[in-house]
C-alpha cells in the first residue's frame, strides 16, 4: 500500500505560531502521520536555534525584529522573503533512508531551481565556513545548498522518539535586516520563482522523492486545538525563548 503524505495549506503566521505548528506536526507524526507543509511569515522574525544564546539577537539590525526560539538547533534566521519548509515523518519512514533528509530534500530544491535556470550545489566535507556569528547563512556545512559562495537554503532537524521533524529556509531575495544575505532571485539577477511557484513544484517532488501519494489536506481538529497551547506554553513565553 502507498504511504500517504499529507499536504497542508501554503500560510502565513507569526513566529511562535510557526514554531508551535511544526511542533504539533511532529507530535502528529509520533502518531503515525506523515505530513509536509510549506510557510511563509506574517512579518520579518529572527528565529535563533534552540541552544543558541539569546544574546545574539543583540546584534543591529536584527535588535529590531520580532524574534522566536526554534525547536531546532543551529544559529539564527532572519525570515522575510524566503520560503520556509516543515515536513515531520513517522519513525519508520524517518529511519528508512540510508542518506541524510536534509541531503534529500536540497537535493529536490537544486534540481527544482535548474528547472529555472539557476545552477546551486551542496555544500561538502571539506568546504565549511563561518563568516560570521549569529546567522545561519553565514555558516557553511555540508548538506547546505549554495548559489556560487553564498548559501540559499539550510535545514535543522528535531527527533521524538523516532518521529523525524525537520524544518528549513528558502533565501528568495535578500532582506534590509540581513543585506549581506542575497537570496536566489539577487543571484539569477531576476525574479525566477516565487515563494507560492517553490512550494507548488516541491510538494510533488518531495512525495515522489519519499514514495508517498501527496493528498491535499487541512489541520486536525486535535491540531488546531494543540497549536495556541503549544504557542502560549514555549514560542510565545519571554521566560522559554530567553532561557539561553
Amino acid at each position: 500500500m502507498t504511504p500517504r503524505l499529507r499536504l497542508l495549506p501554503l500560510a502565513a503566521a507569526d513566529g511562535p505560531t510557526n514554531m508551535a505548528a511544526d511542533e504539533a506536526l511532529l507530535g502528529a507524526a509520533d502518531r503515525g502521520a506523515a505530513s509536509f507543509r510549506f510557510y511563509t511569515w506574517s512579518e520579518p522574525t529572527l528565529s535563533l536555534g534552540y541552544f543558541q544564546p539569546s544574546a545574539g539577537r543583540d546584534h543591529p539590525p536584527l535588535a529590531a525584529l520580532p524574534w522566536v526560539r526554534r525547536p531546532t538547533g543551529g544559529a539564527g534566521i532572519v525570515h522575510h522573503h524566503e520560503l520556509t519548509y516543515c515536513f515531520a515523518l513517522p519513525a519508520e519512514a524517518a529511519r528508512a533512508s540510508a542518506d541524510s533528509w536534509v541531503c534529500r530534500f536540497h537535493r529536490l530544491v537544486r534540481a527544482a531551481l535548474a528547472d529555472r535556470g539557476v545552477a546551486s550545489r551542496l555544500v561538502v566535507c571539506g568546504e565549511e565556513q563561518k563568516l560570521g556569528d549569529v546567522l545561519c547563512f553565514l555558516h557553511h556545512t555540508p548538506g547546505d545548498l549554495a548559489v556560487g559562495g553564498s548559501k540559499i537554503a539550510g535545514s535543522a532537524q528535531r527527533k521524538f522518539r523516532g518521529a523525524l521533524l525537520q524544518h528549513g529556509s528558502i533565501l528568495l531575495r535578500r532582506s534590509l535586516s540581513a543585506p549581506e544575505l542575497p537570496g536566489v532571485c539577487d543571484l539569477a539577477g531576476t525574479d525566477v520563482v516565487t515563494a507560492e511557484e517553490l512550494a507548488a513544484d516541491l510538494g510533488p517532488r518531495f512525495a515522489a522523492d519519499l514514495g508517498a501519494a501527496l493528498e491535499s489536506d487541512d489541520w486536525t481538529a486535535d491540531e488546531l486545538a494543540r497549536i495556541p497551547t503549544i504557542r502560549t506554553e514555549k514560542y510565545a513565553n519571554p521566560a522559554w525563548n530567553d532561557r539561553r
